[in-house]
């Protein structure tokens, strides 16, 4: 009777889609941790979390986004609190990677599906070698969450003793899953606001976890500029140019802003110029008060935080790539060339057209989502946008109005989040009905005008 429940559940399986699959196992994952989180010993005070609440703490967890309804170092025992971190965890590393990991530490062989669907997660370009790549992802990201730990421990110490070693562990997961999360409670994370050491960890922490998986890869065996790929190429220095440009313009638009940076020396106000850069690109961490930050800098981060990170990376957005092959598509448009071309490479048609599908569908949910908040949450537009691109982009900066919004203002955010996290596409695709038939009829051509 068993084995023939099994088997009718293996078929069944088998008739989804990868993308369903994908969407499926983080929906699992989801309910699970908000079941988790609803339970007493979850809560400091032994309360029963409101499922809304669980749920959206859950979701902002394995989206690795950041937003929070509760203060997680406030409310949270030190078993919710791991319970959340696991999340983060989860999240950042994609369910079929710790699927694929586990499958091989318990010597099963991993099946072509398997192989695909952890590509399709990782948004890796090919699927040969991707359970080596895993087991090297999964290495590194474990190193380096430790070596982060230990340098964030270093400036803890002093004010908490040996917790130091737990809260540095904690937030180095948080800062490489691009997650956003703090257990410190209140605002005091942002004492440390001015602590070199602290902040500039925490921001490469936040770089190194943003710029995907297989570019850490890449250049963790290769070191070359002149061999890396085109995608490792564009990755880096995209990134490059959002990072030095996101600093030199939240430094000018804050400079005098005493309630942000400007009571502040020409140093710290360029340590926070800086570290706003990199968390506003889908990290999360907040070391001001964003609430305060003038109309322009909220609008420059929005702009940040709808860009984001870099594909298979923890972090969300439409990604470095995909605004770095719209802006060589236009370069070569404007200059009047037919090909369009990047590090003397030529870009193919689907990709040019993917990308700007990604951009038109980002920007069409954000402008949606946006307008129904704006009538049924009675908030400012700008703060409204802010935590819509905020969701969408698994940032978790908040101008403070999430814990504020009703229940459907927190289920559309739960929804945000979630298709942010799993991507556009694959949650489309996810929902799409299966149609086999291929066309058979070409269409003459005709020209319009645009423009």
């Amino acid at each position: 009777m068993l084995d023939n429940s099994l088997s009718k559940l293996t078929k069944q399986t088998n008739k989804l889609t990868p993308y369903q699959i994908l969407v499926g196992a983080f929906v699992a994952i989801i309910l699970i941790g908000a079941l988790l989180l609803m339970l007493p010993i979850s809560s400091a005070q032994g309360q029963e979390l409101d499922f809304m609440d669980a749920l959206f703490t859950a979701t902002s967890a394995t989206c690795v986004t950041g937003l929070a309804v509760v203060d997680t170092g406030h409310y949270f025992s030190v078993f919710g609190q791991m319970v959340i971190i696991i999340l983060i965890q989860i999240g950042g590393l994609g369910v079929m990677t710790i699927t694929t990991l586990f499958a091989v530490a318990m010597g099963r062989k991993i099946q072509l599906r398997s192989r695909l669907l952890a590509q399709e997660s990782l948004s890796s370009l090919t699927v040969g070698g991707i359970v080596k790549l895993i087991k090297t992802l999964v290495g590194i990201t474990f190193l380096i969450e430790f070596i982060g730990g230990v340098l964030l421990a270093i400036p803890l110490f002093p004010a908490y003793g040996w917790k130091a070693i737990y809260l540095g562990m904690w937030h180095s997961v948080s800062a490489f899953c691009n997650a956003g999360f703090d257990i410190f409670g209140g605002t005091h994370i942002m004492y440390y606001s001015q602590n070199p050491l602290f902040v500039l960890v925490l921001a490469f922490l936040i770089i190194l976890g943003g710029i995907g998986f297989s570019v850490m890869v890449e250049v963790w065996h290769k070191r070359k500029w002149e061999v890396f790929s085109l995608h490792t190429k564009v990755v880096l220095y995209t990134t490059f140019i959002l990072l030095v440009v996101g600093t030199i313009v939240l430094f000018i638009l804050e400079y005098n802003n005493k309630a942000t940076m400007g009571n502040m020396d020409v140093y710290h106000k360029g340590l926070e110029a800086f570290f706003l850069s990199v968390t506003s690109r889908t990290a999360g961490f907040s070391m001001l008060n964003t609430g305060a930050l003038h109309e322009a800098s909220l609008f420059f981060v929005i702009i940040l935080m709808f860009l984001g990170a870099s594909p298979g990376s923890t972090g969300g957005g439409i990604k470095t790539t995909t605004i770095a092959v719209i802006f060589a598509t236009v370069v070569s448009l404007v200059r009047g060339r037919d090909e369009v071309t990047m590090f003397n490479r030529r870009l193919e048609y689907n990709l040019i057209i993917k990308s700007l599908a990604i951009f038109y569908l980002a920007a069409a949910l954000v402008v949606s989502v946006t307008m129904y908040l704006c009538i049924s949450e009675h908030f400012e537009f700008i703060r409204v946008l802010f935590e819509v691109v905020s969701a969408l982009a698994t940032v978790g900066l908040s101008t403070g109005i999430t814990s504020e919004l009703s229940n459907y203002g927190k289920a559309i955010l739960v929804l945000m989040m979630f298709i942010g996290r799993v991507g556009i596409f694959t949650f489309l695709m996810a929902i799409a009905l299966r149609n086999k038939k291929k066309g058979k009829i070409s269409y003459p051509t005709e020209k319009i005008s645009v423009g």
